[in-house]
This record gives structure tokens, C-alpha cells and sequence, in this order.
């Protein structure tokens, strides 16, 4: 789960890690009687989990209470990359000396920590890294020491901070993997980390990812998530029937049964898609090795109701989950469906049971329903099939 920048900021705050005040607004009386509490030169930034917020004009300086009204009155309803602003937060303004760059994250590649650190900040850090690769540090941490004084003191080193910045620098970064490691986080960024003109460091903007996989070991969570806008539906929908489901952006829906086919599915998809205007992939659903025709069944009904499918391409390679199972969770799903369900269906099964599979679908003869033998051709007909709605 992605937080807001104000929820991220709340975060650090907790943990102790130098923020400046923020309020959040959701109307611009809000943010003006923010401004007014805060006091000052203020900072009035849209509230949305993308980049680029500032040259969409999401974030205004503002010198007074009636500016931040006007401010906030020009970004709330704005549209920042397809995100709605429906919050902005008013941030007490700072004079800064300097911007630097720090992050800590889960490397899954190498099975550990990773720091990356750079005394060039405020930029866009995968700009920074392909125009200067020297200027970001990359330190992998233990995860079982974490960042103390000794790693926090090698990542500012590596980065090249001055020595007398360097050691107002080491604490903060200690704090901050503090929120990584104490919230279950995969990512904690601050882009710009400053030194203010009187000499202070301070995060003043935080992005902070976490693994939904410690949710049980968080109260907090489900707050967070509400005040963050809500899981999608279909997310939710998905989680409540024990599926690994994935939104992304294209028109085929995907279900198959193991990680690995379902990825390998995305690519085939992919690829057929270039063929078919730029067909793409609408989500990741894996029903897993032993899923019953129920199961089938939910993954089907999530899938459908993603107005953003045009086509859906069930692949299957029977194992444990047998192939009738399979064919038995789509007859069901288009049963109880019934009128509603009116995007095409590209069937690809094969393995245990595949006769009795293709034997269902062939007599339940759906209309919607095409039975194709080849992952190859189902993912063609199925970027076909997207094109043509």
C-alpha cells in the first residue's frame, strides 16, 4: 500500500524523524484556516500517489491564509497524471540551503537492504541515476543490523556529504530506517531531504510503500488505507476470496493457475497485443495450484467486472487443479452472471482432465466462450477479441 505524502509525513513525525507542519485540506476553507494555524510563508501541495506534482502545478507557495484558499481552490478536483486531488496538504514553508536524496528499500534481487543516497536531490532519482549514475550512492544494508550509526555513516560517506553535514545527516537516516523496519515497509524515500538555512536537516517530502503482508501485525492499517482512498474494489473483492490479483493498466484480463504461467501469460499478451493496437494486459490473477471450480469462479467474476477488460484469456495447465474444475468454475461463473456478462472468453486448458474440460465447455457452448489448444493462439484470439470491442 502506497501512503499519501501527509500520511507519510505523519509517519516520520511518530517515529521522530525531523518534519516540518503539515495540515490536510480538503476544501479550500480547510486550507485556508490551515494556513492561518501554521502561520507564514506555506506550501500548498496536491495530495496524490504520483510523481510530476509540481509541473502539473500541484504545488503553489503561498504567503497568506486568502493565497491558500486561491491555491487549494485551483488544485483540489485537478487531474495530475489521471490521480483526482480530493486532499492537498498545507506544509509550513522552509528556507533551504541544500537538497539532498535518501532511500531505503527491499532489493528483491539480491535478497536484502538497499540505501541509495545522493547529495544532488530533487530531481526525479531515475533521471539523476541514468544522467549521473556516480552521484547516487548504493549501500546494501544487513537486515538483521538494519541501519545504526556505522551504516548510516558508511551511506553518507559513499554519497560524499561534507563531514559537518555527514553527522547531522547519520541520525536522520537512522530514524528513518526506523519507520522502514518498525512499519514493515518495502520502501521509504525522501526526495528532498534539506538543510535548512539555519542549519536543521529536515525530510521534507516522504513517500513510504508497505507490504501488505504484515498487515496482521499493524491496527493502524486499516485507517490508513481508508484515509488513503480505499483498496479498489476489485482488489478488495479479490482479497476477500484468497486471490493474488494484480490491476494494471490494458484490456485482456488474465487468469491462470501458478505465478510463474501467470507472468509468462502477461508477456505472451503483451506481445500478441503489438499485433492488435497496442493490446495489453488488465490485471495479474493467479487462482493458485489447487483451486476449486468456486475459486475459478470468484477469479472470473473479479475479472469481469473490470470495465477496463475488453477480452479475458483463462490459461490453465492442469496439476492439481484438474481441467473439469477448471471448465465446471466457468460454467458457473457465466450461470450466475447470466446477462451480465458480455465480454469474450478465450479458453486455453490443458493437463489433468483436459478431455473432460474441453467436453464441459464444449457442451455448455457458450456463446462468449472460445476453446483454443496453443497459449500462442488463445493469447492472439484474446488481443484480437480486445481490439474489436
Amino acid at each position: 500500500m502506497d501512503l499519501f505524502e501527509y500520511q507519510a509525513r505523519d509517519m516520520f513525525e511518530a517515529h521522530g524523524v525531523p518534519v516540518l507542519q503539515g495540515l490536510v485540506a480538503t476544501t479550500p476553507e480547510e486550507a485556508r484556516a490551515a494556513a492561518e494555524k501554521i502561520g507564514g510563508v506555506t506550501v500548498v501541495k496536491a495530495q496524490v500517489k504520483v510523481g510530476g506534482r509540481g509541473k502539473a502545478g500541484g504545488v503553489k507557495v503561498v504567503k497568506s491564509p486568502d493565497e491558500a484558499f486561491e491555491a487549494a481552490s485551483a488544485i483540489l478536483g485537478m487531474d495530475i497524471k489521471g490521480h483526482t486531488v480530493e486532499k492537498v496538504m498545507i506544509a509550513q514553508g522552509a528556507s533551504i540551503a541544500q537538497e539532498y536524496y535518501f532511500s531505503v528499500l527491499l532489493d528483491r534481487a539480491n535478497r536484502s537492504y538497499l540505501a541509495m543516497c545522493s547529495v544532488e536531490g530533487g530531481v526525479e532519482i531515475e533521471q539523476l541515476a541514468v544522467e549521473k549514475p556516480e552521484a547516487l550512492a548504493r549501500v546494501e544494508v544487513d537486515p538483521l543490523i538494519g541501519i545504526d550509526e556505522a551504516a548510516a555513516s558508511e551511506i553518507v560517506a559513499a554519497a560524499n556529504f561534507p563531514a559537518e553535514i555527514g553527522e547531522k545527516v547519520v541520525p536522520v537516516l537512522q530514524k528513518l530506517f526506523d519507520v522502514y523496519r518498525d512499519e514493515d515497509a518495502t520502501l521509504v524515500e525522501v526526495n528532498p531531504l534539506v538543510l535548512t538555512e539555519q542549519g536543521d536537516i529536515i525530510a521534507l517530502d516522504g513517500k513510504v510503500t508497505l507490504d501488505d503482508n504484515a498487515e496482521f501485525r499493524h491496527e493502524n492499517r486499516q485507517a490508513l488505507a481508508e484515509a488513503a482512498g480505499g483498496l479498489d474494489p476489485l482488489e478488495v473483492k479479490a482479497k476477500e476470496n484468497d486471490l493474488n490479483y494484480v490491476k494494471l493498466d490494458g484490456s485482456v484480463g488474465i487468469i491462470g493457475n501458478g505465478a510463474g504461467l501467470v507472468m509468462s501469460t502477461l508477456d505472451v499478451v503483451a506481445g500478441a497485443g503489438e499485433k492488435h493496437g497496442g493490446q495489453k494486459p488488465a490485471n495479474f490473477l493467479d487462482i493458485g495450484g489447487g483451486a476449486s471450480a468456486e475459486v475459478m469462479a470468484a477469479g472470473l467474476d473479479v475479472i469481469l467486472g473490470d470495465e477496463q477488460v475488453k477480452s479475458v484469456f483463462v490459461n490453465v495447465f492442469g496439476g492439481i487443479t484438474a481441467c473439469d474444475a477448471v471448465a465446471n468454475g466457468i460454467v458457473g461463473a457465466l450461470t450466475t452472471l447470466g446477462d451480465t456478462a458480455t465480454k469474450p472468453l478465450v479458453v486455453r486448458i490443458d493437463g489433468n482432465n483436459v478431455d473432460e474440460g474441453r467436453r464441459i465447455l464444449a457442451e455448455y457452448n457458450h456463446p462468449l466462450v472460445t476453446v483454443v489448444p496453443t497459449m500462442d493462439e488463445a493469447a492472439d484470439k484474446a488481443a484480437e477479441l480486445a481490439a474489436a470491442e
